[in-house]
């Protein structure tokens, strides 16, 4: 059954859709104003544009928001294996089909949370100069750190069967991430918007291929990005970059706040006792205006 938008709490958008290739369809937001500077949203597993709600109204008055819903995610396609591959160089490319579709070959600001971190920052690895600013959540663009193991849950999904089940057959990992991810619970109509994109087994592909896709070690497919992106993130130190915190994040936690702290040691922080892993839910009346006036103070 489509989405119906109109019963979205904050979500006051026309979502729009092109084919980046093999007929397969992306959604993405495009707000504000064509001339505006461009501020490029990329969320994570297993959420969508949604979660980039609140920071949308917050600067779509005078920013360019682009804000696309990865393959199998939210408002997109969700093909078949047979048919796209769900790997991290899939994501790197459909960015980039986004953004040359869209006619957007200037400067962005990379706003980045979860898995959209490394799509982000591996996106930028052949366009670091693109790159004018950052804006950081709960995420990642290196390795998993020594000291943190993968969390149980992840490690669930992403190496077992039984794990797989629970995500594609019960939606385990999409209703509970808004259950078990927010300081505080959200309202009823908040979590739907989070869990109705995945409302079957064929529909809930993406989320589980995202988990099976975390790159552990050098036989993993997409290691070679992760090893990567952390060796040039320390070039970004010369660029305004603002970082948003859930301290409360059992997996992007402070191992991971840490490691963007030491490689960008000018970066604005706001770092939440209380919030977690969806921090832009926990925080968005404190984040959003923080946010803004980075940007207005950092002009491109």
């Amino acid at each position: 059954m489509p989405l119906a938008l109109d019963t979205l709490p904050d979500y006051p958008f026309t979502p729009r859709r092109f084919d980046r290739g093999a007929g397969i369809a992306m959604s993405y937001l495009d707000e504000g104003p064509r001339e505006g500077e461009v501020v490029l949203m990329l969320h994570g597993n297993p959420s969508w544009s949604f979660y980039w709600r609140h920071l949308v109204k917050g600067l779509c008055d005078r920013y360019r928001c682009i804000v696309p819903d990865h393959v199998g995610m939210g408002l997109s396609d969700k093909p078949g294996d047979e048919h796209y591959r769900y790997t991290l160089q899939s994501r790197i490319e459909d960015v980039e089909k986004l953004l040359t579709h869209l006619g957007i070959d200037g400067p962005v600001t990379l706003a980045v949370h979860d898995w959209g971190g490394m799509i982000g920052f591996g996106w930028a690895l052949k366009r670091r100069e693109r790159v004018r600013r950052l804006v950081i959540t709960n995420t990642a663009a290196f390795p998993l750190p020594k000291e943190k193991p993968l969390p149980w849950q992840l490690q669930l999904g992403r190496n077992y069967n039984i794990g797989a089940l629970l995500i594609r057959g019960f939606n385990a990992f999409a209703a509970g991430t808004i259950d078990l991810c927010v300081a505080n619970k959200v309202p009823p109509a908040v979590r739907a918007a989070y869990v109705a994109p995945y409302d079957s087994w064929k529909n809930r592909i993406g989320t589980l291929r995202f988990v099976q896709d975390i790159p552990l070690s050098s036989k993993d497919r997409a290691w070679a990005f992760v090893e990567e992106s952390a060796r040039v993130l320390p070039e970004y130190a010369d660029r305004p970059a603002f970082i948003g915190w859930g301290l409360k994040d059992f997996v992007f936690d402070k191992h991971f706040l840490d490691g963007f702290t030491r490689a960008l040691p000018k970066a604005e922080v706001m770092a939440f006792e209380d919030a977690h892993h969806y921090v832009l839910e926990d925080k968005h009346t404190v984040l959003v205006p923080a946010i803004r006036r980075f940007l207005d103070a950092n002009p491109l």
